[in-house]
């Protein structure tokens, strides 16, 4: 056993504006507290970025940071989380990618990078031997994701292994606010606009080296077994909880369309119906058929989540992109009515090389098709492109045209919020989107009332408890709760909402940590720091999290009139099994369930003074009281 801390602590940070380049200490307190990644981030956010500070404004931050299990043998800890203010919801943001930057940033030495100011010219970071060089990318200007990771390996002459890059594509160039930072080929940190911050800061690329260090671990032989056990706890077994990501990927979601549309979860052309007869071409099964594939895995990951595949056959033969994730199945598949598996897969790589976020992409595509099938917009509206159900190149055009903010592009580039209130009353009313300005994940969520309000109130820009994955008894509620009740929607979200912060402060995949107990992950913890840490210490930092998260939204605008979903994301359905059943009139009822199970104020969402206090943010009552 090492006396190692399992931090190094140190931050790098940047500014573009005056090409400085520093280094800082985390104090341990402060890494105790936080931990890392989204919790450092959002640390630094509330700090740096004062109320009046905008999105696009140099003085706006942009941290990327990973955690204390990062770069170690536990499953993928390449993970990193990206924390701003970001455009959609002009509040704090805060999104994750897997791959190799997380890792590889530990292995040079660092925890993250604090991001600050605006370049004069295209630039792009390179971190390498424990320091840090600003290049020059004019050269890069127009290309996509994956031509400026391949120019930048080129420049540097480093292997796919030897060095992780991120970047941004045409739509952060062009400030797209749901551009995407996109990098390891095809991974992406896609929520609430990350990309078009990075493209107001002239910032094209994060490339970072695989360090030659080693990432201090407190006491190594230990955080190895458990790792090791991990996995098995995991997916070691069929009945494991993440067994079937382990086998098939997410991919392996969309293999349970069948059971999607009984539960009718699948969104299907933009929540007009509930009904997808060509479900079966999405299978996992058949999917293997139409594509090779070759599994391309994130650092020390195991699981078959991630494959690099190419079309066998047909006009798209030889075509080679990531295996979309079962969101962009969805979103370029049954989403906008679209049935070919080829076409979907084209479309989601597409979009990842433009980088843009793939769920508001597929909600805008959705219902542009939607009001053209309708007469609302027309061929002067789209610029002459026929935006019929399904229709493939009609759907890889306007994606283009979002991206280069061309012609109707350049209203849609605003999101679906903003975008659709330009072409009147009844078109908007078509559109899916939270009243704060982003759009869900792609699921139908008006049957699952415990997402629907996940998305409208979380903090970060996505869903930010993943309550969907949990069970009633996970929060103490029956197996059989009713999922319709404003009592159990709220306890579902409220029981689980310090989760997923929590292991966007690890440094680690969900994927890799699914189903594991708050237990479990201390252990893993207290190996890799050496600090004597309860369950319950470690639990309070996802909580501590999502409430400084909420302060900072509050200070910079944030009313509770604004969670809110719009009126088609809280629509009845129209057919299938849950046809009728809405939220919609329970929905202020279910919202103020949920702050008092938080401590917060019923009618203005603030967290109560004791409830800030408990948690140790004390010291931001005052900004808000």
């Amino acid at each position: 056993m090492s006396n190692q801390s399992g931090y190094s602590s140190k931050i790098l940070r940047i500014d573009l504006t005056g090409r400085k380049i520093g280094q800082e200490v985390l104090d341990e307190a402060t890494g105790r507290k936080y931990l890392g990644g989204t919790g450092i981030g959002v640390n630094y956010l509330y700090q740096e970025v004062a109320p009046g500070i905008e999105w696009n404004g140099p003085d706006n931050r942009l941290v990327l940071a990973s955690g204390p299990l990062g770069g170690t043998r536990v499953g993928g800890s390449g993970t990193f989380s990206l924390v701003t203010r970001g455009p959609l919801t002009n509040g704090a943001s805060s999104t994750q990618a897997s791959g190799f930057m997380g890792a590889f940033l530990r292995s040079s030495g660092f925890d993250g990078i604090i991001i600050q100011g605006a370049a004069s010219r295209l630039t792009y970071l390179y971190i390498h031997d424990g320091i840090a060089d600003f290049r020059d990318a004019t050269h890069l200007a127009g290309k996509d994701t994956w031509q400026t990771e391949e120019l930048i390996r080129k420049e540097l002459q480093k292997s796919e292994r030897d060095l992780s890059v991120f970047s941004i594509g045409l739509a952060g160039e062009n400030l797209v606010k749901f551009a995407s930072v996109v990098g390891d080929r095809g991974h992406a940190a896609a929520h609430n606009g990350a990309g078009a911050v990075m493209g107001s800061k002239k910032l094209k690329a994060i490339a970072v080296a695989r360090g030659r260090g080693v990432v201090p671990v407190a006491d190594k032989e230990r955080l190895d077994f458990l790792a090791k056990e991990l996995f098995e706890k995991v997916a070691g077994t069929p009945a494991s909880p993440g067994y079937r990501t382990f086998k098939f990927g997410t991919t392996g979601d969309i293999a349970t369309c069948r059971s999607r549309l009984a539960a009718a979860t699948l969104p299907i052309k933009n929540y007009t119906t509930n009904l997808f007869p060509d479900y079966e071409s999405f299978a996992r099964e058949n999917v293997d058929k139409v594509f090779e594939n070759k599994r391309t895995p994130c650092w020390a990951c195991r699981f078959n989540h991630c494959r690099m595949l190419t079309v066998k056959e047909g006009p798209h033969a030889g075509y080679s992109g990531d295996e979309p994730e079962y969101e962009q199945w969805a979103d370029f598949g049954p989403l906008i009515g679209q049935s070919d598996v080829v076409s979907a897969f084209v479309l989601s790589n597409e979009v990842d090389r433009l980088g843009m976020d793939s769920n508001e992409a597929g909600w805008l595509l959705a219902w542009l098709m939607e009001c053209y099938e309708k007469g609302l917009l027309t061929d002067s509206d789209t610029n002459g492109v026929e935006m019929r159900w399904g229709n493939f190149e009609s759907a890889k055009v306007m994606l283009r045209k979002i991206a280069n903010r061309d012609g109707i592009g350049d209203v849609l580039a605003e999101g679906a919020m903003r975008g659709t209130s330009r072409f009147g009353t009844e078109a908007q009313k078509l559109a899916v989107y939270t009243r704060k300005g982003n759009t869900p994940r792609a699921h139908d969520h008006r049957s699952l009332w415990q997402m629907i309000l996940d998305t409208c109130v979380s903090d970060t820009g996505t869903d930010e408890a993943g309550s969907g994955l949990a069970k009633p008894q996970d929060v103490g509620l029956s197996r059989d709760a009713n999922p319709f009740s404003p009592e159990v929607a709220a306890k579902m979200v409220a029981g689980t909402v310090h989760r997923m912060p929590l292991d966007d402060c690890l440094g680690v995949c969900r994927f890799n940590t699914r189903g594991v107990g708050i237990e479990y992950l201390t252990e893993m913890l207290k190996a890799a720091t050496g600090w004597d840490l309860s369950a319950e210490e470690t639990s309070m930092v996802g909580l501590r999290v999502v409430n400084l998260l909420r302060v900072f939204n509050l200070r910079h605008g944030l009313t509770a009139e604004l969670e809110a979903p719009s009126l088609r994301y809280s629509s009845a359905p129209v057919d299938g099994p849950f046809q009728g059943k809405t939220i919609a009139p329970l929905w202020r009822e279910t919202v103020q369930n949920y702050y008092g199970l938080m401590g917060w104020d019923s009618e203005t969402s603030k967290p109560l003074p004791e409830t800030l206090r408990r948690l140790g943010l004390e010291h931001v009552i005052k900004d808000i009281w």
